[in-house]
């Protein structure tokens, strides 16, 4: 037989198809093979090659191979892709498929749920932990001295950011969280331990405040409960001797310290209180009228800023005490807090390095504000006045370490506290001023 005549013939039996054929050729269930789409070639227009339920390799005219999978959902009819072969293998191909199916079991449209998945893993990738505790950083530099942004940032970058950055921050588990603050405190940096771990909690609900969590893993992991106990420091206080030239010093016009922060000064040595109860004290917690600053619990548990053992604290306030507070009033009495941030006045209380840097840069003091208490107890004792009443003023309480727990369940010793605060404020002004000091016997008190 001629060969014209053998090819018209195997075209009548319908041996082999034509290229149109082949486009819209079907097969039976899970027809193709690896081999049968390696051997697919380019024609000169696209053409399908099913598989089954709904799936099909379109070959280009350049040979290239794409999966796709036909599909009815709401009365019309649509295309979904599945990759590229061989990148998308033919197994891997009919599990896509399978997926899809499932969807649309469901009543689900794949391809609206696969736009869906893919806008949630950009919107993921933009709101990875990196990316959000930047922007707390940046929200918050504003109201803090340039060394202090500094050293949280640079804390983050060198702990943070390497182990947890690029996770979505809804994906953060507390897990995640003790990988990164665990090791620092074994090294036996805790209180970096305890700095990075406030700050991970502060981007959290900073987080959840700008709708990007719901949930803040860092609030179930206290410092206190999976970190090492921090070790009791002895902070730098001021020798007794030192305390007429410091008190000479706070309102020296050759140093450099603002007025409203030598106001603070003077309250601190007043009441030796915790430079942290008096950074955020607010005004609606002084009465004048009774003469009394009383510093509530919750401040600790609302702001981070109150009461260190949770007990409301009982401040008597000497004259001089309410005379500082007089001469306050008009400059920030407006606001919610005696010493407002100037960035947030508003919002925040005075930075916790003010005091510090005013007494050891501003006034050339090597000692710290906290050491205050450890002066004002040590000249105390050496006027006579009994352990209990001082630490009672003190707020104290009976735990390991306290100066004189004992007396801490007694009464409260406000009438001898009134004053001994007030003999104490007229120490100080006969020791600023050169006067002759008159030695206290406390027991007449």
């Amino acid at each position: 037989m001629k060969p014209v005549f053998l090819l018209v013939y195997l075209l009548a039996r319908k041996r082999i198809p034509t290229p149109r054929q082949n486009r819209y050729q079907q097969h039976g269930d899970n027809m193709l093979t690896d081999k049968a789409i390696s051997g697919l070639k380019g024609q000169d227009k696209p053409y399908r090659v099913s598989d089954s339920g709904g799936l099909y390799i379109e070959v280009k005219p350049d040979g290239s191979k794409y999966w796709r999978q036909a599909y009815r959902f709401a009365g019309k009819q649509k295309t979904l892709a599945h990759g590229v072969y061989p990148a998308i293998g033919l197994k891997e191909a009919r599990k896509r498929r399978d997926d899809a199916k499932a969807l649309l079991d469901q009543n689900i449209d794949p391809s609206q749920q696969r736009k869906v998945e893919k806008l949630t893993a950009k919107l993921s990738a933009a709101n990875t932990f990196e990316v959000i505790g930047r922007e707390w950083h940046e929200n918050r530099e504003s109201g803090l001295v340039k060394k202090t942004v500094n050293k949280t940032i640079a804390a983050l970058e060198t702990y943070v950011f390497p182990k947890i950055g690029a996770l979505p921050i809804e994906s953060v588990e507390p897990a995640h969280i003790l990988a990164v603050i665990l090791p620092i405190d074994r090294k036996g940096n805790g209180e970096t331990a305890r700095r990075v771990r406030a700050w991970i909690d502060a981007i959290f609900r900073y987080a959840i405040q700008h709708g990007k969590v719901k949930i803040n893993p860092a609030a179930e992991l206290r410092s206190g409960e999976v970190l090492r106990p921090a070790k009791e420091k002895h902070l730098a206080s001021l020798p007794i001797t030192q305390l007429p030239d410091f008190l000479c010093t706070i309102d020296d016009p050759a140093k450099r310290v603002d007025y409203r922060t030598r106001l603070a000064l003077r309250l601190l040595v007043l009441t030796f209180v915790r430079p942290g109860e008096l950074n955020w004290a607010m005004w609606n917690e002084f009465d004048t009228d009774a003469k009394e600053w009383r510093i509530p619990p919750e401040r600790i548990q609302g702001e981070g800023r109150g009461m260190k053992m949770k007990e409301e604290h009982i401040v008597p306030l000497s004259d001089q005490a309410i005379a500082i507070l007089e001469e306050l009033r008009p400059l920030t009495g407006g606001y919610k807090f005696l010493f407002p941030c100037i960035g947030r006045p508003g919002e925040a209380g005075m930075s916790d390095n003010t005091l510090r840097m005013a007494i050891q840069k501003g006034l050339g003091f090597p000692v710290t504000a906290h050491g205050m208490r450890a002066t004002a107890t040590s000249t105390l004792l050496e006027l006579g006045w009994p352990a209990h009443v001082i630490d009672k003023q003190l707020a104290h309480r009976e735990r390991r370490g306290a100066t004189f727990g004992a007396y801490s369940h007694q009464a409260e010793y406000l009438p001898e506290r009134r004053k001994m605060m007030q003999a104490w404020a007229d120490h100080l002004q006969a020791l600023e001023h050169g006067t002759k000091i008159v030695p206290i016997n406390a027991k007449k008190a």
